[in-house]
């Protein structure tokens, strides 16, 4: 189907445009971007007043638990949650059952996202087999195979030597490596953020430093072989300012945060709110200052979700017992458009972290408007209204800390290689 746009406000950082204009699809691609454009014969016509007209999001960070981990989400149900959020691409973490370290595991999520997904789906294979941490899995037939991206996200890579050699390697053929970045010796059997908070519900806690540790060896690791690295799910205030003072030295480090580490602090935990229980766990009030602050000045490159579904027996536990993570395929847009709403970023910044930055650093061709490529485009509804409610969210999980929460602003259309996949 070709597709006319007409009358919205389009926002592409990649070609620093910021206009009311009409967006022409012809067979899956941007023809053309202009205003009053005519209406071919074939082309359906779709009326973006008062709606911003944007690159694809993308989505570098999510859990779709495919295959293995079904029970929890599927790639059917994890697409259907990703485009309702306004996602038309996703890469998914290799912490499947098998573990993504071999072709056979990568074709099988690349066909049933082909066959049976509503966004595109784009797989991060593991740094070491199985993600046991002890031998390098075959990166460059996980790159051939259609890996955009390699990590042990959920683990850390404990063994600096295989760490800096995976680094190298990755360097080499050209694939990105992300890091989970946690020092294990000092995680112990904390359950979440070591403070005030944890004393109180006499919970054992998580120091910021484990973080601030594991951050600063992969950035060393990456500043000795001269290759790029990847920071996931940034949570610490010690974290931003040792990625900020990275950048400054011309390290090739970039990163990520997630919308809960900028709207949420430890506080979601009383109550013993499993919901509010993640990996990183939740921090504090100068945590949350210092995240916002590294969105607006550049050192925090994207926003991904790490969306983390867990069925609900896993959840509905002792908190020590419960399992690490939180949907946020849903929710992320609405987070996110908080920060513009605040002063804390530009409208285009605030899509630069959620479509240009994502594809720039794992080399995804998508996340532009240009004519000649794929037509992946989401329409945003900045005045749309809608409470967070279990029975609605797409995905399998509702493991939200944010439900019964009124949300404002969402996707009204989400559009992959310009077909229309979503529309509220």
């Amino acid at each position: 189907m070709n597709l006319l746009i007409k009358n919205g406000r389009v926002i592409d950082p990649g070609q620093k445009i910021d206009d009311v204009m009409d967006v022409l699809v012809e067979n899956g691609l941007i023809k053309e971007l202009g205003k009053g454009l005519s209406v071919p014969a074939d082309a359906k016509v779709i009326d973006a007043s008062g709606k911003y007209v944007v690159p694809g999001l993308i989505d570098m960070h999510v859990h779709l638990r495919d295959p293995g981990l079904e029970y929890k989400e599927d790639i059917v149900s994890g697409t259907k949650s990703a485009v309702a959020g306004g996602f038309t691409s996703v890469c998914c973490m290799p912490n499947t059952k098998p573990v993504i370290d071999n072709k056979a595991v990568v074709s099988y999520i690349i066909n049933k996202a082909k066959s049976e997904g509503l966004c595109n789906v784009f797989p991060v294979g593991s740094i070491t087999y199985g993600m046991g941490g002890e031998r390098m899995s075959e990166i460059g037939e996980l790159k051939e195979s259609g890996c955009v991206a390699i990590s042990d996200d959920g683990k850390p890579v404990v063994n600096s030597e295989l760490m800096m050699r995976s680094l190298q390697y990755a360097q080499g053929i050209g694939i990105t490596v992300i890091s989970h970045a946690e020092e294990l010796s000092l995680v112990g059997q904390g359950v979440m953020n070591e403070g005030y908070t944890s004393t109180e519900l006499g919970l054992k806690g998580i120091p910021c430093v484990a973080e601030d540790i594991a951050t600063s060896r992969d950035i060393m690791l990456a500043e000795y072989t001269g290759s790029p690295i990847h920071i996931a799910h940034v949570s610490t205030k010690g974290s931003v300012r040792i990625i900020r003072e990275a950048k400054a030295r011309g390290v090739k480090v970039t990163c990520e945060t997630a919308p809960h580490y900028f709207t949420l602090t430890d506080d979601a935990v009383r109550g013993y709110n499993t919901n509010a229980k993640m990996n990183p766990p939740l921090r504090e009030v100068q945590d949350v200052a210092a995240i916002k602050e590294g969105l607006k000045d550049g050192t925090i490159d994207c926003i991904a979700t790490d969306h983390a579904p867990h069925h609900l027996d896993e959840k509905d536990v002792e908190f020590n017992e419960a399992m690490n993570g939180i949907v946020g395929l849903e929710t992320s847009l609405p987070l996110s458009l908080k920060l513009v709403d605040e002063g804390v970023l530009k409208l285009d910044q605030l899509i630069e972290k959620l479509s240009f930055n994502p594809s720039k650093i794992l080399n995804l061709g998508r996340g532009i408007l240009r004519a000649g490529s794929i037509a992946d485009i989401t329409l945003i509804d900045p005045s749309a209204e809608w409470v967070v409610e279990a029975d609605k969210l797409a995905s399998k999980s509702k493991n939200s800390p944010w439900l019964g929460r009124t949300m404002k602003g969402g996707a009204a259309t989400t559009i992959v290689a310009g077909k229309v996949v979503y529309k509220r």
